[in-house]
């Protein structure tokens, strides 16, 4: 080929192998661009909750959560929600120790009884959770910031919050799924359990300025119920709890007893501790002669009241009476 056709045969071959290129290109881009469409082809639909305080509607998908409840808190964490702000834990900085490690990064909007509202504003929720035997007066207010939802009561009540969650986080199908793992966990360990379910479970507390013996409306007494143990019959009650003076002490009695201490680190309650406990009349007791008395976790018997606590108490119950080293 002469150098007279030579320099526009490779300008044309450069010129082939350009638009090539840019078809490529073309191609790649217009696929990413289907591809993304179609992720984001499914749109939110509002939804409309009733709950405690009457309806709320929550009209955008919550992504910014904000919980008012340590029951709450731990209901979120289980169905894999952590939240932007929730209330610091009764126990703990600012976290029960066993949840700590999946609250990193999460703001603290003052407690359960005296809410923050100006953090719970500066944090921007598309959705707040809290609950109307704690909150109902701020109810309004945390209303006129995003959708609220609240449940209706604690203690024992864990269970039926919980599913009142999924729903406002739009999640009930995992929620439902939780809770019947939980309710089956609980079936097994009666049916392995088996006639050890007889002896009856005494539950007390020291708080740093009385003492409760707990009954069956109380998180511990409820998963003691389902589980099918029996209770002392001091204790066999469809209440709260018994504060109780040195006297009551032989209510206290039972086959097994599990008692925890609600300290704040002052110590006042592991004072009241000690000197129930060296008590005549409690050295006395036939469950303290026969050496069933056990030390647990406030807060997973007691203060936290959620998923994940109740799931560390049967974790203890399975070592007490299932394991068979003890």
């Amino acid at each position: 080929m002469t150098k007279k056709y030579l320099l526009p045969f490779l300008m044309l071959l450069l010129f082939s192998f350009l638009l090539a290129a840019c078809g490529e290109d073309s191609k790649d881009t217009s696929s990413e661009d289907q591809s993304s469409g179609n992720e984001g082809t499914d749109e939110f639909e509002p939804y409309t909750i009733k709950h405690a305080m009457g309806e709320t509607t929550v009209k955008s998908e919550p992504k910014r959560v904000v919980v008012l409840t340590n029951e709450g808190t731990e209901a979120l964490l289980a169905m894999g929600i952590k939240p932007v702000g929730a209330v610091k834990s009764w126990t703990g900085d600012p976290w029960y120790e066993h949840i700590s490690d999946q609250m990193e990064g999460v703001e603290v909007v003052g407690d359960e009884s005296n809410v923050n509202i100006e953090k719970i504003l500066s944090l921007k929720p598309d959705l707040i959770i809290g609950n109307k035997m704690r909150q109902e007066d701020i109810y309004d207010k945390l209303s006129a910031i995003a959708p609220t939802i609240f449940s209706e009561t604690l203690r024992g009540e864990w269970q039926t919050n919980f599913m009142t969650y999924a729903k406002a986080l739009n999640m009930e199908d995992k929620g439902q799924k939780l809770i019947d793992d939980y309710d089956q966990r609980l079936k097994d360990f009666a049916d392995e359990a088996g006639d050890k379910l007889n002896q009856k479970v005494s539950v007390i507390r020291f708080m740093p300025d009385h003492v409760r013996i707990y009954h069956k409306d109380s998180f511990s007494g409820v998963i003691l119920d389902q589980i099918g143990f029996k209770r002392p019959e001091s204790q066999d009650k469809d209440d709260f709890m018994e504060k109780a003076t040195k006297e009551r002490i032989p209510a206290m009695d039972g086959d097994v007893m599990f008692y925890f201490t609600y300290d704040t680190g002052d110590g006042a309650a592991n004072k009241v501790e000690k000197d129930w406990l060296n008590d005549p009349l409690f050295q006395n007791l036939d469950v303290v002669k026969s050496g069933d008395v056990h030390e647990v976790s406030d807060a997973i018997w007691n203060t936290a009241g959620g998923y994940i606590a109740a799931n560390r108490m049967v974790d203890d119950l399975e070592k007490y009476f299932l394991d068979d080293e003890q």
